[in-house]
């Protein structure tokens, strides 16, 4: 498994799971603690969730999934940015460890910019540390402008990773956002990076797809996978799903093969707008 280093020296791997939609339906949760262990015994060992998954569903499922595994497991979730306050943050970092019953959080991530001023979330942030709640700490849809503002509060190595939207059809941070944070050795992870399956239907990726004899979803994963500095972190609320992602690190797209996903899902000429999902 291909691992990616975090400012901190922790080593990820490029792989991770999302939990995103996970703990909507009590019928589907065996299935979906089975896909979580599957992937923990298979590498995948990063699992993303967030408080505002499922009103907290998610990180259940998350907790009932890492019983007997917390040790193997990077564990990040999320706090709302209207809980960002530094009591606010606290008490949303306490709750999700209740529900996913784990004493501490690998990774904490605000879940985007919010009205609440960011020296007060950083300071959270750092309190929860000192109170060994959470080892580190990061962001999520945080756009170029919103890292310089956070610049301001923030000493070097304490910012561990900016999770965003990436993938084919989503490639506006490939103009200056992902630029900006190599120049920083800032990892980037990417969620949503076969765009929920809504471009897996596209001619190119099924031409590429079968000349690989793989599936679309693969194509479009390795196209992700394809930078060392990006963690991509898919949904697999079933055990197929999760092999089919793990396999898609075999997937080796040559030159030609990235020209032609180039031409179907062309890069940005321009700065865009920082999309979310």
């Amino acid at each position: 498994m291909r691992q990616v280093t975090l400012p901190s020296g922790d080593l990820v791997p490029a792989l991770g799971q999302g939990t995103w939609f996970m703990g909507e339906n009590a019928h589907k949760q065996k299935q979906e603690i089975t896909a979580l262990q599957l992937g923990i015994d298979n590498g995948l060992t990063l699992i993303d969730t967030a408080e505002m998954y499922a009103d907290g569903g998610a990180e259940k499922v998350v907790g009932l999934a890492i019983e007997n595994r917390r040790d193997k497991v990077f564990l990040v979730s999320k706090v709302l940015p209207y809980h960002a306050s530094l009591n606010g943050t606290i008490k949303a970092c306490e709750a999700s460890l209740r529900r996913m019953k784990t004493d501490y959080v690998d990774l904490y991530l605000l879940h985007w910019p919010g009205s609440i001023p960011l020296a007060e979330t950083v300071n959270a942030m750092e309190t929860l540390i000192k109170q060994g709640k959470i080892k580190h700490w990061g962001v999520s849809n945080f756009d170029v402008d919103d890292l310089l503002e956070l610049e301001n509060y923030v000493a070097s190595k304490q910012l561990i990773t900016n999770q965003v939207l990436y993938n084919l059809s989503r490639r506006g941070i490939e103009y200056d956002l992902l630029p900006w944070s190599e120049q920083y050795h800032l990892p980037t992870m990417a969620y949503s990076p076969i765009e929920q399956g809504r471009i897996l239907k596209h001619p190119v990726l099924a031409t590429l797809a079968q000349e690989h004899s793989v599936t679309p979803a693969q194509i479009a994963l390795a196209w992700v996978l394809r930078r060392k500095d990006i963690i991509a972190i898919p949904k697999a609320s079933s055990s197929e799903h999760v092999m089919d992602n793990i396999n898609a690190l075999k997937v080796v797209l040559s030159a030609d093969d990235l020209a032609t996903l180039d031409k179907a899902f062309p890069a940005p000429k321009r700065k865009q707008a920082l999309e979310m999902l």
